[in-house]
């Protein structure tokens, strides 16, 4: 079994990307640019600090199929587990008058604020970034990125969830993100550890650390991961195989964000819905037998 901490395949995704004037087939204006050219800034939604999201890898030239098929995966499964109404946004409620006091202005305001359909914001919003074959999709209450994309995987893997993706390859939950410093690092780390490492009177736990860097040149690996672990700190110990906790901690340009995850992250296939595909079909083929039956 490998290290957790090793990336391979993402970590060598550098290539910027940029939204090309000829369309090609299923990538919906999702074009890679040539090495050195700039993506130009738009208005859409950006990574900022203190956002939670989930990040999606995908397949060469299909940024844009993807994105849509992520969309609908993410939306199905919230209303699934979050009922219909998850995207809607309460408006609170108005202070009261004393008893006796009659507000004729306020009564009639309160009443046509009855009548106005309810707000909706949507649950996940997905960023365009300036690297190949990765997605990022912000999200908000109450979706909870790890809780969510485990449920994904876990109901896929079980067959309780069918999901039609045919470009998603691995999803990371990002609980927090910040800045890509060492003192971001510090503050994120002490909202995302705190629930799974600084509980008063919890047992010792085993972990191991994550660690993955796309287009950020600042922060060095070694260093990262040794400031994560010291940040969980005594009496938890570091296991790379038989963890407890896995801590993936992710870098893009200047943001930084992490999130823990349970021991069954290497049966979930990594968090990779491409391979738990392929593993269910296995299972099926090996029950059906040789002749098919």
């Amino acid at each position: 079994m490998d290290p957790p901490t090793k990336r391979t395949a993402e970590t060598g995704a550098d290539i910027p990307a940029h939204p090309m004037s000829k369309k090609s087939k299923g990538t919906k204006g999702w074009q890679v640019a040539k090495r050195g050219q700039k993506l130009p800034s738009g208005s859409g939604p950006s990574i900022e600090a203190g956002d939670a999201g989930i990040w999606a890898t995908c397949d060469k030239n299909t940024e844009g199929k993807c994105t849509a098929e992520l969309r609908d995966l993410f939306n199905e499964y919230a209303e699934r587990i979050y009922g219909s109404n998850a995207d809607v946004i309460e408006t609170p409620a108005r202070a009261g008058h004393d008893e006796g006091e009659v507000d004729i202005e306020a009564n009639i305001r309160h009443e046509i604020e009855g009548l106005q359909v309810p707000r909706r914001t949507p649950l996940f919003q997905s960023v365009r970034l300036e690297v190949q074959c990765v997605l990022f999709f912000k999200t908000r209450p109450p979706v909870e990125p790890v809780s969510f994309v485990h449920g994904i995987c876990s109901d896929t893997l079980n067959g309780t969830l069918r999901t039609r993706t045919r470009c998603v390859r691995r999803l990371t939950p990002m609980t927090m993100m910040g800045k890509a410093t060492e003192k971001s690092l510090d503050e994120v780390g002490k909202v995302v550890l705190a629930p799974h490492f600084h509980v008063e009177g919890m047992p010792p736990q085993k972990f191991a650390i994550r660690f993955s860097s796309r287009n950020h040149h600042t922060l060095a690996r070694e260093a990262v991961i040794k400031q994560v672990a010291d940040a969980v700190g005594r009496p938890h110990v570091v296991d790379l195989t038989k963890y407890d906790a896995l801590i993936i901690v992710e870098l893009y340009k200047n943001m930084c964000g992490m999130s823990v995850v349970g021991n069954d992250f290497e049966p979930l296939k990594r968090y990779n819905l491409a391979e738990i595909h392929d593993s269910r079909r296995a299972a099926w083929a090996n029950q059906k037998g040789p002749d098919g039956e």
